[in-house]
């Protein structure tokens, strides 16, 4: 076992046995002496500072660490340091020194094969594998290839693409002008635009932000509550402290400005202020020389805990007699947004049915390939900089301005390349910790989450439970629609009550509706907290529309497609809020659609056309009111009366 000294000269705790490492990488004999317990991964980019190859899911499953040891490709984060002595590795950093890309890395470029690009060193490494094989590969056996391997915003089609462009110009069957910049067109719209950052993504030469080092760096890690709603009696962190290697020790005493942020409602300390409402929640960060002493300081800290009753149900927490989350928040309701137009109660005692169902969405994590990460540091006129892959960096830029008690020109924001974002890293929670540790101690503080605390912390797409309730007429006209949806925005606000809104907003659908009756309510529970997902609202909303009209066309015995095509807006027509439209195109867009899908009213379920099939939805064992010349009028048991003018947009 080989001490770690620190620079006073004292030995860190925390540190591991040591192994000496012989390596050949890209072409270059290394020697290096490293804890026992690093990975390969850990080896190239940490020890090395080669940074093309990332590391996703830290459990083989991802591919995006994909490199080669002896010439086999193998995932790197599985692979104990210990395999690669006495071995080459090649990684993406290097894969054709002389001209810059390889000839697969040129076609990825060509066929624009990335978009985050954080999967595509991994995924290159894989192709490159699978043609080394065999440079002869068919279509099916490159898929097979790249099956290890997941991207999550490219799709796989122009990745496949590039391979097969690689094979066909690497057996001379195509030019290798076909590798050629395309020449200019008058539009860009309908042609293939090669993407200005391509180059950097394809190389893995371009920076996210755990790729990123700075001299006398140190590295952050976060005590998390184990409980859903706990109050904080005592934190004892004096042993971390005094641990040698540590540089400082954060609670929320530690924040000398505004401890709320939020990017609607600021509801969120930087670090849990009294009281955890979900597991998860960020108590106590670490600071220190090295990763391994900041994870060993983590252990010596103790926080005690005195539980509280937890509220997981939205419905359960709107009740009255549930216990606050929130003292502003009354029944815990968050936002509550509500649309009136005409009349629907009486719409609905006029209609020959009556079609009245329940449906739910369920909570959705991103998964983006790029865990959360972020660096901090101070420039030299005192301005504090986070660089994270933030996609709302002016608003986090003026929260964190708050948080730290300084002038705006202070603080900077940086936003670097984000490896898949779909609207989850919208929301600032780690970004403030950040720059209060590099204030304090006055030198960069880097933190990158583990696939385990990213899933564990980071922000879900939003739960609905929606009532829905349509009124028609027998030839299929919808005379009122009421909808009522509860949502689950879990402990602190950030996108609830946006999501709120444009679920409301959208949940209609683009259908001529004359009486329409929303209600979308987010609600504050212990759960994780739920905040931007693509579509947010409106993707839950337009769901239960969308279903409900099959099921109205299946009890009505119409065609579905038929059913829209009689009740979508035309030009001229009046949204749900009140919005005159002048030209309107949703006719011409169902007629596209169902001439390239090949519709055909009454083809048996699952049958199509070549590649095209068709879907039914199965409403078999359903719950749902239905009724022909009914008057009754469903009732909305919840608790929404004191909150009905929140929003309000009748």
């Amino acid at each position: 076992m080989s001490d770690t000294l620190l620079s006073d000269g004292s030995v860190a705790q925390g540190c591991h046995p040591t192994t000496e490492i012989n390596a050949t990488v890209n072409g270059r004999k290394v020697k290096r002496t490293v804890p026992n317990h690093y990975r390969v991964i850990d080896f190239v980019r940490e020890e090395l500072k080669l940074t093309g190859n990332k590391e996703g899911c830290g459990a083989g499953e991802c591919g995006t660490c994909s490199m080669f040891v002896d010439g086999k490709l193998i995932k790197s984060c599985l692979s104990p340091v210990q395999k690669i002595n006495g071995c080459s590795v090649e990684t993406i950093d290097d894969m054709d020194r002389d001209s810059g890309m390889s000839l697969l890395q040129q076609a990825f470029n060509k066929c624009g094969a990335s978009q985050c690009g954080y999967c595509i060193p991994g995924m290159v490494m894989a192709a490159t594998s699978t043609l080394r094989q065999n440079p002869s590969a068919s279509r099916d056996e490159i898929k097979e290839g790249l099956g290890g391997n997941i991207c999550r915003c490219t799709g796989y089609q122009k990745i496949i693409d590039a391979v097969e462009l690689a094979r066909d110009v690497q057996s001379g069957f195509k030019p290798h002008s076909a590798l050629d910049e395309d020449t200019a067109v008058d539009s860009f719209i309908g042609q293939r635009t090669r993407r200005l950052d391509s180059p950097a993504k394809v190389t893995g030469a371009i920076k996210y932000a755990a790729d990123m080092f700075m001299p006398n760096m140190l590295h952050m890690q976060v005590v998390r509550s184990p409980h859903s709603h706990a109050r904080i009696l005592r934190i004892d962190a004096e042993a971390a402290r005094l641990m040698p290697g540590v540089e400082c020790v954060l609670t929320c005493d530690d924040v000398p400005g505004v401890d709320n942020f939020g990017v609607f409602i600021e509801d969120q300390p930087t670090l849990a202020r009294g009281v955890v409402r979900y597991v998860g929640e960020a108590v106590v960060a670490v600071a220190a020389e090295t990763l391994d002493i900041a994870r060993a300081a983590l252990a010596v800290i103790h926080v005690e805990y005195e539980e509280l009753p937890s509220l997981f149900d939205p419905h359960e927490a709107m009740k009255d007699g549930a216990i606050q989350l929130h003292d502003f928040a009354q029944n815990n309701i968050c936002k509550h947004t509500r649309i009136r137009k005409g009349d629907v109660d009486a719409a609905l005692a006029q209609a020959d049915i009556i079609v009245e169902q329940t449906y739910n969405t369920q909570s959705i994590e991103h998964a983006y390939l790029e865990p959360e990460a972020g660096l901090a540091y101070l420039e030299a006129d005192g301005c504090v900089t986070v660089q994270s892959p933030s996609q709302n960096i002016t608003h986090h830029r003026h929260m964190l301005a708050r948080i730290l008690g300084r002038p705006i020109n202070k603080v900077r924001m940086i936003m670097s390349t984000v490896g898949g974002g779909f609207g989850g890293k919208e929301d600032m929670i780690y970004q403030g910790m950040l720059a209060l540790a590099a204030i304090k101690t006055r030198r960069p503080v880097r933190y990158v989450f583990t696939r385990e605390e990213s899933i564990k912390v980071s922000a879900k797409r939003h739960p609905f439970n929606i009532r829905y309730t349509m009124g028609l007429q027998r030839d299929g006209r919808i005379v009122a629609t009421k909808m009522v949806m509860v949502s689950d925005g879990g402990a602190y606000a950030l996108s609830t009550p946006g999501v709120m809104n444009k679920s409301a907003i959208l949940g209609p659908g683009p259908y001529a509706v004359p009486n329409v009756w929303v209600d979308s309510i987010g609600v504050y529970t212990n759960n994780t907290p739920s905040g931007a997902f693509r579509a947010f609202g409106a993707f839950q909303s337009e769901f239960a529309t969308e279903c409900h009209l099959d099921l109205c066309a299946q009890k009505l015995g119409m065609d579905p497609v038929e059913l829209r095509r009689i009740n979508l807006m035309r030009d001229g027509a009046t949204t749900h809020t009140r919005q005159q439209l002048d030209r309107v195109l949703a006719v011409e867009c169902l007629e596209a659609a169902i001439k390239a899908a090949g519709w055909e009213p009454g083809v048996p379920y699952r049958q199509g056309h070549g590649q095209l099939k068709r879907g039914d939805f199965n409403f078999e064992g359903s719950r749902e009111f239905y009724l022909i010349g009914g008057k009754t009028k469903p009732s909305v048991p919840l608790n929404v009366a004191a909150h009905q003018t929140q929003g309000d947009m009748s």
